[in-house]
């Protein structure tokens, strides 16, 4: 039976990527199909999609640092948008009920708070699906909107805590207590795990078993266990190649996320209509999430693009009708309604973040005018100092390009790279290194690149240097532009857009070591 789900979202999946857009669509797409075709999901799916979500929240503790949910950017928005969405979805579905529709005029104040509640939630599976495709995790407003759904998955489970009667047990203290201590040793298994499959392995047990299992022992919520053992391992130099190990994993079972919230979901002319009466609030909660981020210090372009990420409904508002639903607080009917919201807004959310660059360069004048004079220090003018080179993407191809530059070119190359701990390491390496976003239409317009002869775009994902080169023919640069590929196809599409150069980093790389071989084998 799985083979026949998973096989069905390859199709769809592999037919929504043609057309440009995230495979989650066709994956949710072909949980409705099996749905309506008189499939219904199997305890071996719903195991595969609570793994995937376990595999997720480790993943997003691994990086996440706890001093990020502390800033008053992130923890603020995200406790005022819980307290006034939650209001005004109750005060919508109570508003509709006086219109006499079916399932809204039986809602009581309570059941309409519930929903309401439920609806206040942004989807932590889509948010981070699309941040990792874009290559912005590491990106202000991708850590902003990852730091706001943290936020609510903690007031989601204080909520399922109290509604299912599940209250921490004596051993919950014991468990803190000795995770402080043997955070040492986790450090030191990691450490040593070395590179290989030992490495995944790793990750499956701290998430599955030290995480998840011993918090259920615990009193505790299983998920929200595997999210801080993530955060306890994200100090770690390894914590960055963990995530990476476990990624295909985690996109696999995933799958099986998507699949079952379309099996489960009880199809109906109905509930189908109510959810599109839902749905049609969606832009409220939106215009929210930018209204609070922007009252709080962030840019235009940061807070709409992370009000984008945010810009759908959540899997967790399903686990929180359902609990509702077993409590009889709600009627079986919202459970559809809610798992056909959800996906719809999915649906609508997926080419809104594929193309919200180019929809902030439409509205960013009108935008301005609500935009905070008071800059935070991640968003301040930079200053290239008669820079020549510029080279986004610090990683080991930027950081080596950059080496071998300046040796033969000292002062004329600077790096740029959106992550602040990358940025911070070469500082500290005594290289010029900048905190920007190369994708950030308002960094090349803050910047005068009048002296820049040659841009390098060295950015891991392949998505991200093609934004960028977009930002770079808009901001009217003259000079070079040379990018990294990892396949010929990607380097084709580079050079037809315009790109001067192309460094296959998968075939190259052989030549270069190849080269390094013969500047130290002497034959005897």
């Amino acid at each position: 039976m799985e083979l026949i789900f998973f096989a069905t979202a390859f199709v769809c999946g592999f037919i929504i990527l043609q057309l440009k857009l995230p495979p989650l669509i066709g994956f949710l797409a072909a949980g409705f199909i099996l749905n309506l075709a008189g499939y219904e999901s199997t305890p071996t799916l719903e195991t595969i999609a609570a793994l995937g979500v376990t595999l997720l929240l480790f993943s997003i503790g691994l990086k996440l640092k706890v001093e990020n949910l502390t800033k008053l950017q992130v923890w603020a928005p995200a406790s005022l948008h819980i307290v006034i969405s939650s209001a005004l979805f109750s005060g919508f579905l109570l508003a509709l009920g006086y219109f006499g529709l079916p399932l809204f005029i039986d809602l009581s104040a309570e059941s309409a708070l519930i929903l309401g509640f439920a609806f206040s939630f942004s989807s932590t599976v889509f948010a981070v699906k699309v941040l990792e495709e874009r290559g912005e995790m590491a990106s202000l407003h991708g850590k902003i909107a990852i730091g706001i759904l943290v936020m609510q998955d903690i007031f989601a489970v204080l909520f399922l805590a109290v509604s299912t009667g599940k209250t921490p047990n004596l051993w919950a203290i014991a468990l803190i207590v000795a995770l402080l201590f043997v955070r040492p040793v986790f450090f030191w298994v990691l450490a040593r795990s070395k590179h290989g499959e030992v490495l995944p392995l790793f990750g499956f047990f701290f998430a599955l078993v030290v995480g998840y299992h011993a918090f259920e022992f615990a009193g505790l919520k299983g998920d929200l266990g595997a999210l801080i053992i993530g955060m306890l391992l994200a100090s770690h130099k390894k914590a960055g190649e963990l995530a990476k190990s476990l990624m295909s994993f985690k996109d696999l079972l995933l799958v099986g996320f998507f699949l079952s919230i379309g099996l489960n979901a009880q199809l109906t002319s109905q509930a189908f209509v109510v959810a599109l009466l839902i749905v049609l609030v969606l832009p409220v909660k939106v215009a929210l999430y930018y209204v609070l981020t922007n009252l709080f210090h962030l840019r235009a372009r940061t807070s709409l693009l992370g009000a984008f990420t945010l810009a759908n409904f959540s899997e967790f508002g399903l686990i929180v009708c359902a609990v509702a639903a077993t409590n009889q607080w709600l009627t079986p009917e919202w459970l559809a309604v809610v798992a056909i919201s959800v996906s719809l807004t999915f649906i609508i959310a997926s080419p809104l973040n594929n193309r919200a660059n180019d929809i902030y360069v439409k509205l960013e004048n009108w935008l301005f005018k609500f935009e905070s004079d008071k800059r935070l220090a991640e968003e301040m003018p930079v200053n290239l100092n008669k820079t020549k080179i510029l080279i986004f993407g610090m990683g080991r191809i930027g950081t080596g390009a950059y080496e071998a530059i300046a040796h033969s070119y000292p002062d004329t190359v600077a790096g740029v790279d959106i992550n602040p701990e990358c940025v911070e390491r070469q500082l500290k390496r005594g290289r010029f290194a900048i905190l920007a976003d190369a994708t950030d239409p308002d960094f090349w317009q803050r910047i005068n690149h009048s002296d820049v002869e040659m841009v390098m775009l060295a950015m891991p994902k392949h998505v991200q240097n093609l934004f960028a080169l977009e930002q770079i023919k808009a901001s009217g640069f003259v000079g070079q532009i040379t990018a990294i590929a990892n396949y010929p196809d990607q380097q084709k599409e580079l050079e037809d857009l315009g790109v001067d150069s192309t460094y296959n980093f998968y075939l190259e790389a052989g030549s270069g070591f190849a080269e390094h071989v013969k500047e130290h084998f002497s034959p005897k």
